[in-house]
C-alpha cells in the first residue's frame, strides 16, 4: 500500500497555548496508520510561533479527514492548514 507524507501548519488556538505540550500530544498519534514523523516551530509575528509537522497516513479515502479531525481534537490546537501531500519516497523541502 502506497504510504504519504501530509504536511501540515499547525496555528495554536491562543498565544498562551504550550506548543510543546501540543507536538507531545500529536507523536502520540491515533496509532491506526497515522504517524507523526517530524516537526519544527515556525515564527508567525510577535514572538508567536506555528507547529510545521510531517505526518505519515495510508493512501485510502477518508486518511485525510481522519488526520485533519484528529489534529484538531488536540487541545491547543486553532486553526490548520494542510500544506502538501505528497508519496513518502518524495523528499519534501
Amino acid at each position: 500500500m502506497t504510504r504519504l507524507i501530509a504536511r501540515v501548519r499547525i496555528l495554536p488556538s491562543d498565544a498562551d497555548s504550550n506548543l510543546e505540550e501540543v507536538v507531545a500530544a500529536l507523536s502520540k498519534g491515533p496509532h491506526n496508520g497515522i504517524v507523526m514523523k517530524q516537526s519544527m516551530k515556525e515564527p508567525i509575528a510577535f514572538g508567536l510561533f506555528a507547529i510545521i509537522a510531517d505526518f505519515i497516513i495510508d493512501d485510502t479515502e477518508g486518511e485525510m479527514d481522519r488526520l485533519e479531525d484528529y489534529i484538531k481534537s488536540v487541545s491547543g490546537v486553532g486553526e490548520i492548514e494542510v500544506i502538501s501531500v505528497s508519496r513518502q519516497s518524495v523528499r519534501i523541502e
